[in-house]
């Protein structure tokens, strides 16, 4: 039998900013099952957003929004699928 997949969370579609996409992963990452993976998670999205402060070109940003928002559906997927993996079994959300 298939384990039910993780619905992505409400207001994904709305997600314009940056601000608003490390908001949206933040309340992803409360989301996971185990404490590993949560602060695992954390880390990753804090230091993606440190990586990108800077970038000011639109059509990039709206990419890579677009990027964080499918790896995020595809991590709450994995974990729900996998039964709770510790941390070094899930990867890191990328934007690029």
């Amino acid at each position: 039998a298939q384990r039910p997949v993780m619905a992505p969370l409400p207001g994904a579609e709305r997600v314009r900013t940056s601000l608003q996409l490390y908001r949206y992963l933040l309340r992803c990452c409360k989301r996971l099952p185990e404490e590993g993976a949560r602060q695992h998670y954390r880390h990753a999205v804090r230091q993606s957003f440190k990586v990108h402060a800077d970038e000011d070109d639109p059509e990039r940003i709206q990419q890579i929004i677009k990027r964080a928002i499918d790896d995020a559906d595809w991590v709450m997927n994995k974990v729900s699928a996998s039964d709770c993996p510790s941390s070094d079994q899930v990867t890191y959300w990328k934007a690029s």
